[in-house]
């Protein structure tokens, strides 16, 4: 034996010198001072971990080339790290501080390497390293070291939950990332750290709908799941109501109830996720499909059934989560499934699991109009191989025999013929489905029941001969002369049975004692002597319990009189239920709705609100520097090239204009130069003397003149509209004046236009991208509607034919003026229409279609408050005049703190009449700001006043007829100017 011994442990010894002088060689490799041998053996080093080979022992040799110089050893160094920092973690130590000069490093894939690293070493020690790192790394300049710093939250959280609070400011902070590339990470951490903080999606949740459709598909899945969760807490349920054809049903019903209007954020998120139904992966499908099912109207759910059909041709393990969401589905919205019916027909090929899993949504499509199919389906698939298969199969025949009555009798014929089927097993299912469909109709099938009595000699399966005898049981009184007969042989044979086949003879027995006494009761007797002293104490105590039941004594006299009603009390017909019913209160592609049961980790889906929560809490205030080529004394008649530059330019300056007095007045008379070309004539010569004289020390005189001057221009203009005009008509003929007016004339005010809003997304819009913009101008067509300016682009290879608006469905009162149609746009060629709407002087949206020759795009335009009106210049006098007859609920206030940053008229003007298209009017006080305009429609006043006191709170007042346009707008003053 030991000198067969030896051999092995040679080779044994052999191997493991072979294995030791391999590394040696890499160790020697490693120590060398030759880059390329150190990148030779750090990538065979790599390989060997791909493979799965264990290369912890290199760990020393490795982490010393951790402060290489070379770029790309540097690079393999921290992959190997990442592999092993958490199972060497004592030598990783040693080599932190390497890590932490790593974090700076100005190459962004070694700031990142060395931050999963040092985040994968799982040492409470190192906590506050960690947390300063990843503070460092959420404001790095690159994305990829921010998506990264985004990764390490989860890891710090699980290592030290204390520091959660530090952690939401970073997340916090990542949130308000507009790269694509940090979204999903961060939405990820949210999600493993604070899902409960809701209220961090608020300001970002917007941006994160637009950047969805450009987020990697693994930040898809995840920014989708937590965006179904958070629409479920803020928007109300677009199932609440009935359709809008009946609305007057609706109201009789449920006076209390508001008729529904979806949240143009909830439109949004659906509009902005429907795309991606397209997506290559079937994680993100699954994702978009759930989010539908979960927030979508019904009358739009149906367009994920497709995108779900196209997944089944993926492999087994995707076909077999899909299947498990159609199948719950199918069970409430069975509807949008049943063109598809054909896609879930059984291939010999399929999996038994598959198999299954397709016969319940087939059964779950089944209707009276396409019962006839699915059961000539059924029968070829009863002579499948696969017995678990067969088996389903019959369930689901008696499932729609239960669910369509008109299709029972034929169900039922069809399972007794299978009982003479020469498999036991189908035969034994058979009669366990048909046991149940009796028991809707027992009188009418007597026969039935006979023939299953004649099969108690042959079928062997427990279950199924404890059906039968249960049937006999239950309906002996059908069958008078067979059940006897049949407890004769049972009782001869019960020694021999299973348990559940013996508990149903003793019940057999009972009922037969019950109403056949005169033949059955010795046969009864014998029954419960030989289960009396059976070895199952089930049985043994189901035996003393009938005994005493049914068999009169001195003790238990008074219980036997019931015994009739205890055996023989009708039985409820059974209810054949889908296994899936019920889980739809898991949130639909979960693990929890694949298991059936809660799984760590899961969050609940929330129900929909009672009240809608503020829809305000998601509005954002641009700043200043963001407004792209808008500006706030940006000129609306002009959309050119040179005057976005010279907004810009305008901006630019209105920065510098905080420092001092003197740069003030510099800026002011170098911005007085910027007309827009073609803006020529007697203002730029008065803007030129302008800017001269008020460097002679004449600039007082020339502000009193210069505004005389404009209000009597602004008084001609009224005056030429004619005795039969409105004052409210916007004094549009003075905007041709300089942008930097504004500066110098305190009672005008030059509105500013807002920036621009997307339409429709060019991937939506498969290649057609549209924006709009309020313009600000009156719209020629009508005076009473705004003027929307669409701008279209073609980003596609093809060009798009024949576009114009469709036939919109809009509220009572609004009204839509189309623009004329566009024939035809060429790729890469951009357009501008202009379109009327009458919003009726409410925020209520104008849906409306997109139309092009093969395609149709339904959009929606929402107006701010501050664009239903329009500028009216008046005197101080007129103003304090109308003010005083728009007082009590025709006034709200509202105290507010302005910021350092927001003193100065030029800044308080631009704020206020970028929010509202309002005009200025001359105050005495040098410290109160007062505008006035007319809501388009009706021409009701509305007067803004702003007392901006030098110490204290500023008070802003709004007095108007219309108490919600009033109330909306001192909302959005108030926010312009608290930021």
């Amino acid at each position: 034996p030991g000198a067969s011994l030896r051999p092995g442990q040679g080779s044994g010894q052999s191997e493991r010198g072979v294995r030791g002088s391999e590394h040696d060689d890499l160790k020697e490799m490693l120590d060398t001072n030759k880059d390329s041998l150190k990148l030779e053996a750090m990538k065979r080093i790599v390989a060997m971990i791909a493979r799965g080979k264990n290369a912890s022992d290199l760990f020393p040799a490795v982490v010393k080339n951790v402060a290489c110089k070379n770029i790309e050893v540097k690079k393999l160094v921290y992959v190997y790290l990442v592999r092993y920092a958490e199972e060497q973690q004592d030598l990783a130590l040693l080599s932190i501080s390497t890590f932490q000069r790593g974090l700076k490093d100005p190459n962004q894939l070694i700031r990142a390497s060395a931050l999963r690293v040092l985040s994968s070493i799982r040492v409470p020690i190192i906590v506050p390293i960690m947390m300063l790192a990843i503070k460092e790394a959420a404001s790095d300049m690159s994305p990829y070291v921010r998506k990264t710093a985004a990764h390490a939250i989860p890891k710090l959280y699980s290592l030290d939950s204390d520091q959660k609070d530090q952690l939401i400011e970073v997340i916090e902070k990542l949130l308000a990332d507009k790269t694509t590339l940090v979204a999903g990470s961060v939405v990820m951490a949210f999600e493993e750290v604070c899902p409960e903080r809701i209220d961090l999606i608020h300001k970002n949740y917007r941006k994160l709908c637009n950047l969805l459709i450009d987020v990697e598909e693994w930040g898809q899945v995840v920014i989708i799941s937590m965006l179904t969760r958070y629409a479920r807490t803020q928007f109300l349920s677009p199932t609440q109501n009935v359709s809008p054809g009946s609305e007057e049903a609706a109201t009789t019903a449920l006076p209390a109830r508001k008729p529904y209007v979806m949240d143009p954020d909830h439109r949004l998120l659906l509009r902005n996720t429907k795309p991606l139904l397209q997506s290559r992966s079937a994680a993100v499908v699954m994702a978009v499909a759930q989010l539908y099912f979960h927030l979508a109207p019904k009358a739009e759910v149906g367009v994920i059934a497709k995108a779900l059909v196209r997944l089944l041709r993926s492999h087994s393990e995707v076909q077999y989560v899909v299947l498990q969401n159609v199948a719950t589905m199918s069970i409430k919205r069975r509807g949008m499934f049943e063109p598809y019916l054909k896609s879930f027909y059984i291939r010999s090929t399929d999996p038994t699991q598959i198999k299954i899993l397709k016969l319940e949504v087939l059964t779950n499509l089944a209707s009276e109009t396409n019962i006839p199919t699915v059961l000539r389906e059924f029968q070829t698939y009863i002579r499948s191989m696969d017995k678990d298969f067969v088996a389903a199969t019959i369930q689901a025949i008696g499932r729609c025999a239960t669910n369509i009555g008109r299709v029972r009798d034929t169900c039922l014929n069809g399972l007794v013929q299978l009982l003479s089927n020469r498999d036991e097993l189908v035969v034994a299912e058979s009669v366990v489905v048909i046991k149940k469909l009796l028991q809707m109709q027992p009188a009418q099938h007597g026969e039935i029941i006979k023939h299953l009595a004649k099969l108690t000699d042959s079928i062997q399966v427990p279950m199924a001969r404890a059906s039968i005898l249960w049937l006999i049981g239950e309906y002996c009184e059908h069958v008078p002369k067979i059940a006897p007969d049949v407890l004769r042989k049972m009782a001869k044979s019960f020694t021999a049975e299973e348990d559940i086949v013996k508990l149903q003879v003793i019940n057999l027995a009972a009922k037969l004692y019950l109403t056949n006494s005169k033949q059955t009761k010795l046969l009864t007797q014998y029954v419960l002597s030989l289960a009396k002293y059976d070895q199952n104490y089930d049985i043994r105590d189901r035996a003393r319990f009938t005994r005493q039941l049914i068999v009169p004594s001195e003790q238990g006299g008074a219980l036997s009189r019931h015994a009739k009603k205890l055996f023989l009390a009708p039985k409820p017909a059974p209810v054949l239920e889908s296994s899936f019913k019920d889980r739809d209160h898991f949130q639909l592609g979960s693990l929890s709705h694949l298991l059936n049961a809660k799984a760590t980790g899961y969050q609940e889906l929330p129900d929909w609100p009672e009240e809608a929560p503020d829809p305000s809490v998601r509005n954002v205030e641009v700043s200043g520097g963001e407004r792209l080529n808008y500006s706030p004394s940006t000129d609306p008649e002009s959309e050119s090239a040179s005057d976005s530059k010279s907004s810009s330019e305008s901006g630019s300056g209105e920065s510098s204009s905080e420092s001092d007095s003197e740069d003030q007045e510099e800026e002011k008379g170098r911005s007085s130069e910027r007309v827009s070309p073609g803006k020529e004539g007697g203002m730029l010569s008065l803007s030129h003397s302008l800017k001269t004289h008020s460097h002679d020390g004449c600039f007082g005189w020339l502000h009193g003149s210069l505004w005389w001057a404009c209000l009597l221009m602004g008084a001609v203009w009224r005056s030429s509209l004619g005795p039969g005009a409105q004052a409210s008509e916007p004094t549009w003929g003075l905007l041709w004046l300089t942008p930097s007016l504004p500066s110098y004339f305190p009672g005008f005010s030059c509105s500013s236009v807002r920036q621009g809003e997307e339409l429709l997304h060019r991937v939506a819009g498969e290649g057609l991208a549209v924006d709009y913009t309020f313009s600000r101008q009156p719209f020629s067509g009508d005076p009473h509607m705004v003027s929307v300016h669409i701008h279209f682009s073609n980003s596609s290879d093809t060009p798009i034919k024949g576009l114009h608006v469709g036939t919109p469905k809009l509220p009572a009162g609004i009204s839509i003026q189309e623009f004329p149609e566009i024939e035809s746009l060429a790729p890469g060629e951009s357009t501008t229409a202009v379109m009327g709407i009458n919003f009726c002087d409410s925020t209520q949206a104008a849906n409306f279609q997109l139309c092009t020759q093969t395609r149709q795009f339904y959009v929606s335009i929402q107006p701010p408050v501050g664009e239903l009106m329009a500028p009216v210049f008046m005197s101080e006098n007129e103003f304090k005049k109308e003010q005083g007859k728009l007082t009590g609920m025709s006034e709200i206030t509202e105290k507010l703190t302005l910021p350092d940053g927001c003193r100065s008229d030029h800044i308080v003007v631009q704020k206020v009449t970028t929010v509202a298209n309002l005009g200025r009017v001359p105050c005495g006080a040098s410290d109160e700001y007062r505008f006035a305009g007319r809501t388009l429609t009706s021409g009701s006043l509305v007067l803004l006043t702003l007392d901006a006191r030098p110490t204290g709170a500023a008070q802003l007042t709004v007095n108007s007829e219309k108490m919600v346009i009033g109330t909306m707008l001192v909302k959005d003053v108030v926010q312009a100017l608290t930021q």
